[in-house]
């Protein structure tokens, strides 16, 4: 049986891009806390970045109206997600959704970034 929805195409890899009102604060966050370094950017002013961080990548967009989303806008998978939720409380970030063992195998919690975009956090168990 052959899928249909296949058409041979193969799919790389899928950023989330997540909408910020100040992009300096932003950057500060994810290189100066989370640790990803900048390789990309474009506009003047700056309007988006690319950030980068062992696997993951993330794009962010000027958006300075930006209203955040009550539902989580990511997924990132991390190989300590105790360490990172530390991190997340020791810089004042709202927790949404607590530290827990899930019943579907992965040790996880929700933070919001400065923004209020929720990232929801797992690492398997």
């Amino acid at each position: 049986m052959t899928d249909t929805s296949d058409h041979g195409i193969r799919f790389g890899r899928i950023a989330a891009m997540l909408p910020v009102r100040d992009m300096g604060k932003a950057q500060a966050f994810y290189t100066g806390v989370l640790g990803f370094r900048k390789t990309f950017e474009n506009g003047d002013p700056v309007g988006f970045v690319i950030l980068q961080r062992d696997a993951a990548e993330l794009h962010l967009t000027l958006q300075p109206a930006h209203k955040a989303a009550p539902f989580n806008v990511a997924h990132l998978m991390v190989a300590d997600v105790d360490a990172l939720h530390r991190i997340c409380r020791d810089h004042g970030l709202r927790i949404v959704k607590g530290l827990r063992d899930k019943d579907y195998g992965l040790r996880a919690f929700v933070f919001e970034d400065p923004d209020g975009n929720r990232i929801d956090v797992g690492q398997p168990i």
